[in-house]
């Protein structure tokens, strides 16, 4: 027995530990002692023509085997046992070494066996020689007809392969790790099963040769008969190994999923069953499927070049032929070689494989990982038969795409459907700052309804067709066009503000307004649209397509083109008459100020308290913070309910003072006001007028507004920080600031999103990300700020992680300014000033 294995692609481990080399020398040092210890004893006088005849015999056994593949492993079984127990009872242990040797070296040598691998192999035939010998002699062995040298033969021929089996598991275990079950039964069954039938027909020969010498006429035909027989139960062992294969193959065929990770799974599985380097499965395109190139290799390549050419020659030969093509380096012509040697192989396996999209795929499979068996007419059979399979698993692949693909688009134009479209722009919403907001447009088809009434169903679908088409046409390259239902068409453009949706809107109406002609008549192509645009109008697919749903029946009435407006809604009347209210409600005191105190997450300190904007409506009752907003934004009264706010904020700040106590107050300032060319004015009046120095006031930005163009590339943030106030960053980590951004801007702090905050204690996604803004904030000199914080193992955690400041319902919910007085007097306590300071500093008392 002996081992075959390959040399290259060895990564994880030491090189030294791995080569062939080092393990042949390893055996060497075992090898060499124990050729001297077996040469100890004199070698035994033999006629030279009796030492030739059984060094052609032990060739001749050596030279007829069966080869076992494992991995990168070959494994050569042979009947050598036969010559081996007649070379040890015929011309002694000496002789029997050296023939062995030279028998094995110069056979492996005649077969092309790398030189480490016949260093290795003669190595272990002197060891299992000396062995056999070792052995023999702790046993009773005399004439070869006594039948107890019958059985000690048969005992030294087993221990000394069993420890051939052995030195083979070692190598394979130091050049490739531990080779497993499969490989200790290939390795020991010949032990058990082949190796003593051999040594009985060794024996038999020699029982026969000592009647009469004339018995080699018997013999010579009878062992031709015998290798015959041998070499037909190799070649049946291997058609069933084969078999066995292809039928595990199948298996795992049948269980892949049908996607993308599947098709790999099936590249595996080839590349598995005919032991390769590398295989590559080559597929055309199908319905919105762009060509695929899955490769699966030795050392974790992704591509290489070759098989994604529809002009290689390799390519175009097995796809022209019926079935499986070998081409090798010693029969290739020029042209062929050349894509051998583009792919860097020896030998290509390849074959055309069956799809759905009437093109054929193509399967590739290149040079056998063992250096003792290439591919044959064996493996191309066995590709072949996987070739079903393949074809059926690709087949049903598509059949699953086209089925999904039907789902989500049009029948008629081939188009996204409504609820594709739905799935695009959550994903586009939900990716973050590279999508950066999306417009939607929503257009009807105006004649739709009269073609279909005056020429039937055929002719309103190709109308459908032709607007398709005009769509396609005009529409911006990363734009997605979609289908919606009748005569509804819509069209999502990724990264688009409402300005820019709104012009993209009028181009397209302008350019889709041509005649064209439809069963024989010319018709005029007149699009209704509507348009919605994120996050202004909805941060998720169906609130957007609502919208644009709702602009879209406003369009007729406004020259063909309409934007959402809130006061469209099913609550414009209630939006307009709060609207016309806005300025009473604060000469009457209904929009006032709540608090809520922020903490110096280590000392307890009161470091500020949060000025949030409420209104009580007489009629509606509490109207939400963030409608008071947007409402005050949309009928462009935002600079007054900032100024009113701001001034509730520091008329508190200033009575504070008065106490001689210092309390920072933080103000929330909208996206719309920063563009206000006298935001920095009405600040700095403010301030003045109150009596408020700067570095008592913390202006809170939304994320979203100070990574604005407009903002940024503007001086407002730099001249509101020149008034000596702290601006923060609220709700940081839901918007698109980049850490370029933050390193530019004048920001003094980042408040972590509640969102984050309120998950930290269950999950431990959201404290890393927690963690990473802390670290991050830190880095840049930027205080942090937590808000959402409901209970001590968050506060505990966040304290941990270097957070600054804290604020939630664990601290105090949002007070009216009469009970967070209370509050004040119940929770808290005063420092005294510190050094320097003119004012006393409150905290919370525990």
């Amino acid at each position: 027995m002996h081992v075959a294995e390959q040399d290259a692609h060895e990564r994880s481990r030491s090189r030294t530990a791995r080569s062939p080399w080092a393990v042949s020398l390893l055996s060497l040092t075992i090898a060499v002692p124990a050729g001297v210890a077996v040469a100890s004893d004199a070698p035994r006088a033999v006629d030279w023509r009796v030492l030739v005849a059984v060094l052609l015999a032990a060739m001749l056994a050596e030279w007829v085997n069966v080869h076992v593949e494992f991995r990168r492993h070959t494994f050569v079984n042979s009947a050598s046992e036969a010559a081996f127990v007649i070379a040890l009872l015929v011309v002694g242990g000496v002789w029997t070494a050296v023939v062995r040797a030279l028998a094995v070296g110069v056979v492996l040598a005649v077969q092309h066996f790398p030189r480490p691998k016949i260093v290795f192999n003669v190595a272990v035939a002197v060891i299992d020689s000396a062995v056999a010998v070792f052995v023999l002699e702790l046993l009773p062995a005399g004439d070869v007809r006594e039948p107890v040298t019958w059985v000690s033969c048969l005992l030294a021929i087993f221990v000394a392969n069993a420890v051939a089996a052995g030195m083979v598991a070692g190598a394979i275990s130091l050049t490739q790790g531990y080779p497993g079950r499969a490989v200790w039964t290939s390795l020991f069954v010949p032990v058990v099963v082949v190796s003593p039938v051999a040594v009985l027909v060794g024996l038999a020969i020699l029982l026969l040769l000592q009647a009469t010498l004339w018995t080699w006429v018997i013999l010579a035909p009878l062992t031709l008969a015998l290798v015959l027989l041998y070499r037909r139960f190799a070649e049946v062992t291997r058609e069933s190994q084969s078999l066995e294969r292809v039928y595990e193959f199948a298996r795992r065929v049948e269980q892949v999923q049908p996607d993308e990770v599947g098709t790999r799974h099936i590249v595996q599985a080839v590349q598995e069953l005919l032991n390769a380097e590398r295989v590559a499965l080559w597929l055309p395109p199908y319905l919105d499927e762009e060509p695929r190139l899955v490769v699966v290799t030795e050392g974790g390549a992704a591509w290489y070049d070759g098989p994604g050419d529809p002009d290689d020659v390799l390519r175009r030969r097995a796809v022209a032929s019926a079935g499986a093509v070998h081409v090798s380096a010693g029969r290739a012509d020029e042209a062929e070689s050349a894509a051998l040697a583009r792919r860097g192989v020896a030998e290509v396996l390849g074959a055309p494989v069956t799809t759905a999209a009437g093109e054929p795929g193509y399967l590739e499979v290149c040079d056998r990982r063992s250096d003792a068996v290439s591919f044959g007419s064996r493996e191309r059979g066995a590709l072949e038969s996987m070739l079903t399979h393949v074809n059926a698993a690709i087949r049903q692949q598509q059949l699953l795409t086209r089925i999904r693909y039907d789902a989500d688009h049009d029948r008629l134009t081939g188009l996204p459907n409504r609820q594709r479209l739905a799935a695009e722009i959550d994903a586009l919403l939900a990716a973050g700052p590279a999508a950066a907001g999306a417009g939607l447009i929503l257009a009807s088809l105006g004649t739709y309804a009269d073609v279909t009434d005056t020429l039937g169903h055929a002719a309103s679908d190709e109308l459908l067709l032709v607007t398709a088409g005009l769509l396609r046409e005009h529409a911006p390259p990363r734009a997605l066009l979609a289908r919606m239902e009748r005569e509804q068409f819509a069209v999502l453009l990724p990264g688009l503000s409402l300005e820019d949706t709104e012009q993209a809107a009028r181009r397209l109406r302008e350019a889709a307004a041509t005649r064209v002609r439809v069963a024989g008549l010319d018709l005029e192509v007149s699009l209704t649209i509507g348009v919605a645009a994120a996050p202004v109008h909805g941060t998720a697919a169906g609130s957007l397509m609502q919208r644009a749903d709702v602009a879209l029946l406003a369009a007729g009435s406004s020259g063909g083109v309409a934007s959402y407006h809130p006061v469209l809604d099913q609550q414009s009347l209630r939006r307009l008459q709060l609207g016309t209210e806005l300025a009473q409600a604060m000469a009457e005191g209904q929009i006032g100020v709540v608090f809520q105190p922020v903490i110096d997450a280590h000392t307890s300190d009161i470091v500020s308290v949060e000025t949030l904007v409420r209104w009580t409506h007489p009629r509606y009752g509490s109207i939400p913070p963030e409608d008071v907003i947007g409402l005050a934004e949309q009928i462009g009264r935002i600079s007054e309910v900032t100024d009113h706010v701001l001034d509730l904020a520091l008329a508190r700040c200033r009575r504070w003072l008065d106490q001689g106590i210092a309390l920072s107050v933080a103000v929330n300032i909208s996206a719309r006001s920063l563009s206000e060319p006298d935001l920095v004015a009405r600040v700095r009046g403010a301030l003045e007028r109150h009596r408020v120095p700067g570095e008592l006031l913390v202006l809170e930005l939304t994320e979203s507004s100070v990574v604005d163009d407009s903002v940024r590339e503007s001086s407002v943030l730099e001249n509101l920080h020149a008034l000596g106030l702290r601006l923060s960053m609220d709700d940081f980590g839901t918007g698109y600031s980049s850490l370029s951004q933050l390193r530019q801007l004048p920001i003094d702090e980042l408040k972590i999103d509640k969102s984050f905050v309120l998950m930290m204690a269950t999950s431990q996604g959201e404290s890393f990300i927690a963690r990473s803004i802390i670290e991050l904030a830190h880095n840049l000199g930027l205080c942090v700020v937590a808000e959402g914080v409901e209970d001590e193992m968050t506060r505990n955690q966040l304290a941990t992680m270097g957070c600054d400041k804290l604020q939630g319902f664990l601290i105090s919910r949002p007070l009216p300014e009469d009970r967070l007085e209370r509050w004040l007097l119940a929770r808290t306590g005063v420092r005294s000033a510190a050094p320097g300071a003119t004012h006393r500093r409150l905290f919370v008392r525990t």
